[in-house]
């Protein structure tokens, strides 16, 4: 397969530094700041949405060696093993993470989030706003995973 090279589009700025925190995101706020290449204006409209979808990259985590084996998330033995493609964990392909956050504020080229679960200097890829057309309705997942996240967006 072909590679490729994505540069990053921002900065995350918060309190989070400890990559291993990986619980208590609910109430987290954090600033993005959006490379100058963009313009002052590249935030413009976003202020009239209540969410934004942040794709960013893992980078403080390596990648793992080898992915064929299903492990239970967060390695807990309460939990079922899973394939990567069914879990969203940092340690995954290409480390490519995506949040959905609510947008709290913007100004110029500062975007301030809350519940963005990337700790401080995380790159940003992208930014999107969430439209209701594209969201999905009725989702469906398996009972562990409410034990696994019961704790992730709270404050």
């Amino acid at each position: 397969m072909p590679s490729f090279e994505i540069t990053p589009t921002g900065t995350v700025r918060n309190d989070r530094t400890d990559v291993k925190h990986t619980d208590n995101w609910g109430a987290v706020r954090s600033t993005i700041t959006v490379d100058e290449r963009f313009g002052d204006a590249c935030l413009q409209g976003l202020e009239g949405f209540s969410h934004v979808e942040v794709l960013f990259v893992f980078d403080q985590l390596p990648e793992l060696d080898d992915y064929r084996e299903p492990r239970p998330a967060r390695g807990r033995s309460d939990l079922p093993p899973v394939g990567v493609f069914a879990g969203r964990g940092p340690r995954r392909p290409n480390r490519i993470g995506v949040t959905c956050c609510a947008v709290e504020s913007v100004d110029g080229r500062e975007l301030t989030v809350v519940g963005l679960d990337a700790v401080s200097g995380t790159p940003v890829v992208d930014l999107k706003p969430v439209m209701a057309e594209f969201r999905v309705q009725d989702v469906a997942q398996p009972e562990w995973v409410s034990r696994l996240m019961a704790d992730h967006f709270r404050p």
